[in-house]
Parts: C-alpha cells; sequence; structure tokens
C-alpha cells in the first residue's frame, strides 16, 4: 500500500510540474530614475486566470508604501522621468481606483510597503491582466513604481507621485 501512496505522490508531483512549466511567463527588469538597473520581475499566468507578479526593488523611499501600476507601453526613458510609459494599462475603458464606483483598470494593484532597507519584495497577483492572449495581454507593456502611494481614487493615476522605477514586461 505504501509503495502505491509513494507512486501516486510521485505522479501529483510530476503532473504538477508540468503544468507549472506549460504556464506563459515573462520577466521584466527595473529601472530607476537615472537609467539604473535596480530590479526585476517574474510574471507568472495562473491557471484559473490572471498574472501573479514577482518583485524585487532595491532604492526606493524606505519604510513608506508605493503605488504599483501595470502601464500601457512597454517603454521605459528615464529622461522622460518614465512618462514614455504612458498611462495606466485601461482596456476596458474603466475608471482609476479601488474606491470608486466605475473601477478598477486592469493596471490598477495594491500599494507595496518597502521595507526599512529601501528594497520592495512582493509578490502580486493581478487578476484582470493576461501574459499570452487578449486585450488584457501585457506583455510589452511596463511595470511603474510610483514615489507616493495611490490613494486609490483621484483620476487619472491615483495622485501616486513621481515615476520612480519602470520594467519593460517580456
Amino acid at each position: 500500500m505504501r509503495m502505491i501512496g509513494a507512486i501516486a505522490t510521485t505522479l501529483a508531483f510530476t503532473a504538477g510540474g508540468a503544468l507549472a512549466q506549460e504556464a506563459a511567463t515573462a520577466t521584466a527588469n527595473f529601472v530607476d530614475a537615472k537609467g539604473e538597473a535596480n530590479g526585476n520581475a517574474r510574471l507568472t499566468a495562473v491557471p484559473s486566470g490572471g498574472v501573479l507578479i514577482a518583485i524585487e526593488i532595491t532604492g526606493l523611499p524606505a519604510g513608506q508604501r508605493v503605488a504599483f501600476h501595470v502601464h500601457e507601453t512597454g517603454s521605459c526613458d528615464h529622461m522622460t522621468g518614465h512618462n514614455s510609459a504612458g498611462g495606466h494599462f485601461n482596456p476596458t475603458s474603466k475608471e482609476h481606483g479601488y474606491k470608486v464606483a466605475g473601477g478598477p483598470h486592469a493596471g490598477d494593484m495594491p500599494n507595496q510597503y518597502v521595507g526599512s532597507d529601501g528594497t520592495l519584495r512582493a509578490d502580486v497577483f493581478n487578476p484582470a491582466v493576461t501574459l499570452d492572449k487578449g486585450e488584457a495581454r501585457i506583455v510589452g507593456r511596463a511595470l511603474m513604481i510610483h514615489a507616493e502611494p495611490d490613494d486609490y481614487e483621484s483620476q487619472p493615476s491615483g495622485n501616486a507621485g513621481n515615476r520612480i522605477a519602470c520594467a519593460v514586461i517580456e
């Protein structure tokens, strides 16, 4: 009986590993306001829909919350203050923010806390985007960290302050 249980466990683990390998993935490398590399993200499509984003970014304002969004354009030109990334990704023309009746849009994600060492480490799930298909596809777009927290209601971008770290999703 134990042998059958061990075989079943091995098969379940192997099948789970095969499914994980088939999931769509992407990466993104952050640059700061000076254009210097300061972090990365690993994005993984979730079988039930949405994308899990694992991020680690250094050199951020220590001990505070910062806004984290998907922006519409895959360009992170620090010479423009990362304005080259355009506005928030919003394929369904919704209002900005979790506190707004007509929102949130696909680019909205919760504020993230930066540790006392100035490093942000987080796993963030966005159910409104995809990596591989449809109008919600974010490969070729940008991830953005703002200097301030998002207030979840001001239009069009939550009064989140300057763009301080940007990464093109590839």
